[in-house]
């Protein structure tokens, strides 16, 4: 579950990754990708930067602003290709040694890898590569990824054949941007469960990035969304495509990325995030209307949420809730007194809003309970008269397999209680969440999404329990 007794549901992984035929001071450029996608990974980065074959990297846990100087930046040298990652651990510890891109040389040449999603047969994989005798350096499923390509390589006559056949034997969410010696590779799993984009920039230079923001960072213009199932190569023949692995499976992709995990100001397979949020708004009004004086959101995926919950209400909205931005998602504190001040500092009412309003505050998830139950505190303490709480996402029942971090269906609130006595241990006058149905809706139309979180289907086949974290507890025993 949540580290560090954080209710929040943590992003996965950012990607990014630059081909240029020209420029060769590619380092700046990712550094400024990666901070466009700080949101989907806060605890490391790296960057692997290629010059003919020869790679040197910048990898370390912190903020991208903590890790990339302009001194380290400079260090890196001159290269055409540039792959670089931001982590949330999902599967393998956050420590140094699964930092990312990983680096990894073999008889063929040398592979940077970055990873966005979470395998769901990562342990069957790993296990049957140690028993063929390979090593491994990392307790993460993306070095797993990275073996089942090499070995693939080794059979094929190209890096982006090696990718395609392992497409094969890797199951469940995988967004990749892979760089070989003289080419970059980007890759979507066949449910596309998470995002991944290509855009050009005026020099003539391809990205690859997890969402269209990092796009818009280092002035690339949008070309298209990668393709579920698709392999993308980039080279020096300019941009072609291996569609071989496309419509082989339902398009699933991870509704929790419209609802909380990207940016509001990308947009994901066409579809726009901020459009979205706005919509579950509006369905919110629809399936939980109550008479109220002001339309709050929780800082900052709620606030589109909260826009279109007002708007279909004729109810007014207002800023109610400001956020220190800087006081990061990773706050750490080692007291329960010292964590409660922690969520002061994040955010903090604006009594004029709420003193004496009947308040309808808009959240996109409550998984435990714990950080809800003081934000509402927090409010009655400025005064509100009364708290109507709706949230943008139906209840959490189920755990996730495809790269957030709600592991297990143990300790999740919605399994524990009913609506009514959710509302009550929060402290709220009444709570709705958003239906199953309209989730499945918020982009205009049923696209197809994974919703197995919020008790749908699994797309896939799931993973035997606890082998999420049998990579961590195999390196202890040894």
């Amino acid at each position: 579950m949540n580290k560090g007794g954080d209710d929040c549901i943590h992003e996965e992984c950012g990607v990014f990754g630059i081909y240029s035929p020209t420029l060769a001071d590619l380092a700046p450029l990712a550094c400024f990708g990666l901070h466009a996608l700080q949101h989907r990974g806060q605890e490391s980065a790296g960057i692997a930067l290629n010059h003919d074959g020869v790679f040197r990297t910048i990898r370390d846990v912190g903020l991208v602003s903590e890790v990339f100087t302009r001194e380290k930046l400079e260090a890196l040298g001159q290269g055409h290709i540039a792959v670089a990652h931001v982590r949330y651990a999902t599967t393998g510890a956050d420590n140094l040694r699964n930092v990312q891109p990983l680096l990894i040389n073999h008889h063929k040449g040398s592979m940077a890898l970055a990873h966005n999603g979470n395998l769901t047969n990562a342990f069957a994989l790993r296990t049957e590569l140690e028993q063929r005798g390979s090593i491994f350096h990392t307790t993460t499923d993306s070095e797993v990824i990275a073996y089942v390509i090499v070995r693939q390589r080794l059979r094929c006559g190209s890096i982006e054949a090696a990718v395609s056949a392992a497409m094969d034997l890797l199951h469940g969410a995988y967004s990749l941007v892979i760089s070989s010696p003289t080419k970059l590779i980007a890759a979507r799993d066949p449910h596309g469960f998470r995002p991944l984009c290509l855009g050009r920039r005026e020099d003539g230079s391809i990205v690859a990035a997890s969402e269209s923001c990092a796009l818009d960072a280092v002035g690339a213009a949008f070309l298209r969304d990668v393709e579920p199932g698709e392999v993308v190569t980039m080279d020096a023949r300019g941009l072609h495509s291996d569609r071989s692995h496309c419509k082989t499976a339902a398009r699933s992709m991870c509704v929790f990325e419209y609802i909380y995990f990207a940016r509001p100001d990308s947009v994901l397979d066409g579809k726009s995030v901020c459009l979205a949020r706005q919509r579950a708004g509006a369905f919110l009004a629809q399936e939980h209307p109550v008479e109220a004086d002001v339309v709050v959101g929780v800082p900052d995926s709620g606030l589109d949420a909260a826009i279109g919950y007002a708007h279909a209400s004729a109810i007014a909205y207002a800023i109610g809730l400001t956020k220190n931005k800087y006081v990061g998602r990773t706050f750490i504190a080692p007291t329960q007194d010292e964590r409660e001040m922690g969520v002061n500092l994040k955010l903090n009412p604006i009594r004029s809003v709420i003193e004496g309003k009947r308040v309808v505050l808009i959240d996109d998830s409550i998984v435990r309970g714990t950080t809800c139950r003081r934000t509402v505190a927090m409010l009655r303490r400025a005064g509100a008269k009364e708290i109507h709480m709706r949230i943008s996402a139906p209840p959490f029942i189920a755990p996730c397999f495809y790269g957030t971090d709600v592991d297990s269906a143990k300790g999740l609130i919605a399994n524990q209680y009913t609506v009514p006595e959710i509302a009550a241990l929060i402290g709220v006058d009444s709570l709705g969440y958003l239906s199953l149905e309209h989730a499945r809706l918020l982009t205009g139309e049923d696209t197809g999404f994974c919703t197995a979180c919020f008790g749908g289907d699994y797309p896939t086949e799931i993973p035997a329990p606890g082998s999420k974290s049998r990579f961590e507890r195999r390196i202890h025993e040894e």
